[in-house]
């Protein structure tokens, strides 16, 4: 029982700082959500920029998934919205990308 115990603390603390990003639900097993980060009083929306940031087992974490880097990288001059879409197959890999649309 207590090798039991010992295992289950120890999974427990090495799960613990794994794959995982922004979700309205929490993670899950698998994680596909949406949902919002901002909005502005700006109406027009002709074009999209997304900026993504990944983690693998939450010890390879890299991507810059900023709502600046996502505005440029949609040649975007006046944001409307922000919003954020998390994928991923807990704990092994999760993917947040930062969606920028506006004019």
């Amino acid at each position: 029982m207590k090798k039991l115990l010992v295992a289950i603390g120890a999974a427990s603390l090495l799960l613990s700082g794994c794959a995982n990003g922004l979700t309205p639900t929490g993670i899950g097993l698998v994680t596909d959500v949406q949902g919002p980060i901002t909005a502005t009083g700006e109406t027009g929306v002709s074009k999209t920029g997304t900026a993504c940031a990944t983690s693998i087992l939450g010890l390879v974490n890299q991507g810059d998934a900023s709502i600046n880097t996502a505005q440029r990288n949609g040649g975007i001059s006046t944001i409307s919205t922000v919003d954020y879409h998390t994928s991923g197959f807990y704990p092994f890999y999760g993917k947040t990308c930062v969606i920028v649309r506006g004019d």
